[in-house]
């Protein structure tokens, strides 16, 4: 089950709105989304949880690049909206270029595609990038240090009760509520 939000701080305090995030592949997207809810060009948060699993922050502050924070980068991998989150920038991968995939046969040497054996113990994947993505928190835990909330109460937050919180501590709780 999730639940997804955005609160957008206004002259009058934040104001929270449910949103579905169906139709969002990408980050870029999803900061337009955001940017959208923004009078202004006032700060937005993008609140996603997965009920017990990970939850996720994304700041959008007007034109400035999002920022994002991910309570645990394994379990959100394997989640649709997860995967907005955790673009290549994030993860320190380098991007993929379909185009430049699609032209690629045996570049690792070997015959047929093979891996070789040093790469499968180093754990690397072919091509010699490591695909692995860590467990626990990624991204930027002081996003809402400006906000009252310094980056290790971010990093302590649970994903049964993180969304609360934050919202409790930005003083928007019941707005929050409301739209859960």
């Amino acid at each position: 089950m999730y639940f997804t939000a955005l609160l957008a701080r206004t002259d009058d305090g934040w104001e929270a709105s449910d949103t579905e995030l169906d139709d969002v592949e990408s980050l870029d997207e999803l900061a337009e989304l955001a940017r959208e809810a923004a009078p202004d060009d006032e700060t937005v948060l993008v609140c996603i949880e997965q009920e017990g699993a990970w939850f996720g922050l994304v700041r959008v502050d007007g034109e400035d690049d999002p920022r994002v924070f991910v309570s645990d980068a394994a379990r959100a991998l394997r989640s649709a909206y997860g995967e907005i989150l955790l673009t290549d920038e994030l993860l320190g991968r380098e991007p993929e270029d379909p185009g430049a995939l699609d032209q690629m046969v045996d570049l690792d040497g070997t015959e047929d595609g093979v891996e070789d054996e040093d790469d499968e113990e180093a754990g690397a994947a072919p091509g010699g990038g490591s695909d692995a993505v860590p467990r626990g928190p990624l991204g930027d835990a002081d996003l809402l240090a400006d906000l009252g909330i310094d980056a290790g109460t971010v990093l302590k937050l649970t994903p049964d009760d993180a969304l609360s919180e934050i919202a409790d501590a930005l003083g928007c709780a019941e707005v929050l509520e409301a739209v859960r």
